[in-house]
C-alpha cells in the first residue's frame, strides 16, 4: 500500500486551470481518470488525511504511485478529453457501465445500392439507419413483418441476393409481395432507394402523412370501382397502425426524447433509458455498474451521458434529455451534448405532466433491474459459497458460517424498542426462523444496551432448549410474549423437535452480525460472555463507511468493494433493518389509535381524516369551534358537538420530537406522518 504523500505534486505545482487527471499504479497502469473545472483544489482533496476520504477513494491514492494532469481550456474539453482517456485505459476505479445484455436495433443500409432492413447489434456503422435499441429481436421481426406489406424493403442477405440476381428469380417475399425484388429488376435500384427512405421516415414518427396519403388513395381506388386495389390499401392501413399499436403514444406533442433513471444501493447501481421518438417508446436499455469510485446519483447521470452519447453525432442525441438529477456544473455536459447533436440539447429534470409520469416509469424499470441483478447474484450456488468463504477468511473464521443471524434495533424517539433478528442458511434467507423482540426492560435510546439484551435474551433460550427435558413455558427472562416469530405469531412457528413443541432457538449460529459499529459488536460480544458461549464468531456492519468492526480490535475490516462477502452482509443487514422496521412501524400504528378522536362514538375512519385534514393538526381542531366543526364535509351538528366535548375532555398529548430534524411535532397528525423516523444501531 503506498503512502500518497510519496508522490504528491509540490504546493504550487497544480495548475487552476480546467483540466483531466490521471493516477498510475507502480507499475505505470493508469487506475483513475477524472476531470475537474480547477485542478488544484481536486487533486488537493485527494491528499489530505486518509481518514477523511472515503473509503472507495481512500483505496484509489493508496493503490497510486503517480499523479499526472493536462491542462485544457474549457470544462467541455475537459469533458471530450476524460471520456476518451476511459475509453483508452480502462481505469480500474472509473465507473464502467456494463450493459446486461446486448440490445438488437433496426438497421436500414442505406450505405448500399438497394438498402436493406435486418437487425443489427453491436457498434453503429457510417451511412446505416438504426431504430432502438429494442428489448428482443423478435420485437424488431414483428415490426418489420407488418411493415414489409407497405413498404417492400429488401430483407435478404447480400448471398441470397446474389444467387437470385444470378437464376433470374427471386425469393419466396418477392413471390408473397413482401419484397420489391430488386434483385430481378422488378423496381429500379432508385425506386427501392426510395421505398427505403419512406420505411425510415414511419419509423421516425413520420406516420401523419403516410397514413393519410394512403387512406387518400384507398377512396380514390373506390370512388374508380377498383376494389382489389381499394382493399389491399385497407389492408396496408390496418398493418401499419398494428405496428403504430405496438409503441404506444407516451407524449403527446411528438417529443423527440431519452429518459434516464438511476436506481442505486452501496456498491452498484442500475441505470434505465427510454427512447422515445414521435411520442412513442421506440427503444429501451440498461445497465448495471460496480460504484468502483465515491459518486452520487449526478455523477451517475454524467457517466451514463457519457456511456450513451460519446459515440453519437447527428439526431442519434435527441433535442431533450430527461435526467433525475443535473450533473453539477450541468453547463459544459448540456454544452458538450449540443456539440455532438449539432444543436442545442435541453438537459433537465421533469418537474410535471406526462414526462414526469413516463420518468416515474423508467425509474421503476430502473429499480426492477437492479433487484433481478441481485436477484441472480444471490440465487449463484458458486457465488454464494465464494461469499461464505471471503467471510470466512476476512473474520479469520474456522469454516464458512453456514447459518448467520443479524441484530438491529429500531425505536422511535426511544419510544417502541424493538429488535429484529434474521436468519440466512447457506446465503439464503430463512423466513420462518425470524424472530422480532419487544425491549422491555428499560425505555429509551440506549441502542447498545437493547442490543446487549436481545442477544443475551437469544442464547439464553437456546442453552435453555439445549438442556430442557422437553417441558415447555416461558422462559427465565420472559420472552415468550415479547419474542415473536417472523408471522408474529409468537411460538407457534419455528422448527419443531422430536416431542411435537415449537422448538425455537435450539439451532446456534456460527456467526453473529450485528448492525452497528465498535459499541454494539462490544455489547453482543459481552452477552455471550456472560452466558459462556465461545464458539459463536460475532461482527458488526456499520451502515456509513460498510466498514466490518470485530470485538476488542481497534481498526475495522476493510472488504474490497467488488467482494461477494460484502454483499451477502449488506443483504443480510438490510433484510434485518426491513424486518426491524416493519415491527415498529406496525407497533407505532397500533399506538396512535388511541388518540382522542378514536373514542368519539359514530366517528369512523373518513370522517376522522376529514378533520385532520380540514384543520391541518388536533390542536387547531381542538381549538374550533362548533360551527367552525360543522362546515367539514360529511359532519354534522351532533356530531360536531360531540368532538368537541371529547377534544375538550381529553388532556393535550405530549410534544414529540422530529429525530431527524429536532424540530417539535406540535400534534398526533404531524407526529404520524414522521412515524418513518426511527433510531438503529448503527
Amino acid at each position: 500500500m503506498a503512502d500518497p504523500s510519496s508522490y504528491r505534486p509540490k504546493p504550487g505545482q497544480i495548475p487552476e486551470s480546467p483540466g483531466v487527471y490521471k493516477f498510475r499504479d507502480e507499475h505505470g497502469r493508469v487506475i483513475y481518470v477524472g476531470k475537474a473545472k480547477s485542478l488544484r483544489p481536486r487533486l488537493s482533496s485527494y491528499f489530505q488525511d486518509l481518514a477523511n476520504l472515503h473509503p472507495r477513494t481512500r483505496t484509489m491514492v493508496t493503490t497510486a504511485a503517480s499523479v499526472e494532469w493536462t491542462v485544457v481550456s474549457t470544462e467541455v474539453e475537459a469533458l471530450q478529453l476524460e471520456y476518451s482517456w476511459i475509453k483508452e485505459f480502462d481505469p480500474r476505479f472509473n465507473v464502467k457501465y456494463r450493459d446486461d445484455k446486448s440490445y438488437p436495433s433496426l438497421a436500414v443500409t442505406l450505405n448500399e445500392e438497394f438498402p436493406r432492413v435486418q437487425v443489427m447489434r453491436g457498434p453503429k456503422k457510417k451511412g446505416v439507419r438504426y431504430f432502438g435499441p429494442y428489448g428482443h429481436a423478435w420485437a424488431i421481426r414483428e415490426t418489420v413483418d407488418l411493415m414489409l406489406r407497405v413498404f417492400p424493403v429488401r430483407t435478404c442477405s447480400a448471398g441470397v441476393f446474389k444467387r437470385s440476381a444470378q437464376i433470374g428469380r427471386p425469393c419466396l417475399l418477392g413471390y408473397i409481395g413482401k419484397c420489391s425484388a430488386p434483385c430481378v429488376g422488378r423496381v429500379t435500384a432508385e425506386e427501392h432507394r426510395e421505398l427505403a427512405e419512406e420505411f425510415c421516415d414511419f419509423m421516425a414518427g413520420r406516420t401523419g402523412t403516410y397514413l393519410r396519403r394512403l387512406e387518400q388513395r384507398m377512396q380514390e381506388a373506390a370512388e374508380e370501382m377498383e376494389y382489389e386495389k381499394a382493399a389491399r390499401l385497407r389492408d396496408d392501413i390496418g398493418a401499419l397502425k398494428r405496428a403504430m399499436e405496438k409503441n404506444a403514444v407516451v407524449l403527446a406533442d411528438a417529443t423527440d426524447a431519452d429518459l434516464i433513471a438511476v436506481a442505486e444501493d452501496e456498491l452498484e447501481a442500475a441505470v434505465q433509458i427510454f427512447h422515445v421518438r414521435g411520442g412513442r417508446v421506440r427503444g429501451q436499455r440498461g445497465w448495471v455498474t460496480d460504484k468502483v469510485e465515491a459518486v452520487d446519483t449526478a455523477g451517475l447521470v454524467e457517466h451514463a451521458l457519457q456511456q450513451l452519447y460519446g459515440e453519437e453525432k447527428g439526431d442519434a442525441v435527441p433535442k431533450e434529455v430527461l435526467v433525475p438529477a443535473l450533473p453539477d456544473p450541468v453547463a459544459p455536459v448540456a454544452q458538450w451534448l449540443g456539440d455532438r447533436r449539432g444543436s442545442r440539447v435541453d438537459l433537465r429534470i421533469p418537474q410535471r405532466g406526462d414526462k414526469k409520469d413516463l420518468m416515474a416509469t423508467v425509474a421503476r424499470n430502473a429499480q426492477q433491474a437492479l433487484a433481478l441483478h441481485k436477484t441472480k447474484r444471490a440465487s449463484d450456488l458458486t457465488t454464494r459459497s465464494r461469499a461464505l468463504e471471503e467471510i470466512a477468511e476476512a473474520l479469520e473464521l474456522d469454516s464458512a458460517p453456514l447459518r448467520i443471524e443479524c441484530f438491529d434495533i429500531s425505536h422511535l424517539q426511544g419510544e417502541d424498542v424493538v429488535a429484529s433478528m434474521v436468519v440466512f442458511e447457506d446465503g439464503l434467507a430463512r423466513k420462518s426462523e425470524y424472530r422480532r423482540f419487544q425491549i422491555k426492560s428499560f425505555v429509551g435510546q440506549d441502542d447498545v444496551r437493547s442490543m446487549h439484551e436481545v442477544v443475551s435474551r437469544r442464547f439464553r433460550r437456546y442453552l435453555q432448549e439445549k438442556t430442557d427435558t422437553g417441558e415447555w413455558g416461558p422462559a427465565a427472562e420472559g420472552g415468550a410474549p415479547g419474542d415473536e416469530g417472523a408471522d408474529g405469531a409468537g411460538a407457534t412457528s419455528g422448527p419443531i423437535d422430536d416431542s411435537g413443541r415449537p422448538k425455537r432457538f435450539a439451532y446456534p449460529p456460527q456467526l453473529v452480525v450485528v448492525d452497528g459499529g465498535r459499541p454494539q459488536v462490544a455489547a453482543a460480544k459481552r452477552a455471550l460472555d456472560e452466558l459462556g458461549i465461545d464458539d459463536v464468531a460475532v461482527c458488526g456492519l456499520a451502515k456509513r463507511l460498510e466498514e466490518v468492526w470485530l470485538p476488542d480490535d481497534e481498526d475495522p475490516v476493510v472488504l474490497p468493494r467488488s467482494s461477494e462477502g460484502l454483499y451477502l452482509l449488506q443483504r443480510v443487514r438490510d433484510e434485518a433493518h426491513r424486518f426491524a422496521i416493519t415491527y415498529q412501524r406496525s407497533k407505532r400504528a397500533k399506538s396512535m389509535k388511541a388518540g382522542p378522536l378514536d373514542t368519539v362514538p359514530g366517528l369512523g375512519e373518513s370522517r376522522r381524516q376529514a378533520l385532520l385534514k380540514h384543520f391541518g393538526s388536533l390542536k387547531r381542531l381542538r381549538a374550533a369551534t362548533v360551527e367552525q366543526i360543522c362546515e367539514v364535509p360529511g359532519v354534522g351538528r351532533k356530531t360536531a358537538e360531540t368532538v368537541a366535548a371529547a377534544l375538550a375532555t381529553a388532556a393535550p398529548a405530549a410534544p414529540a420530537v422530529n429525530t431527524a430534524t429536532g424540530e417539535i411535532i406540535e400534534d398526533e397528525a404531524a407526529s404520524a406522518a414522521s412515524s418513518s423516523t426511527r433510531g438503529t444501531g448503527t
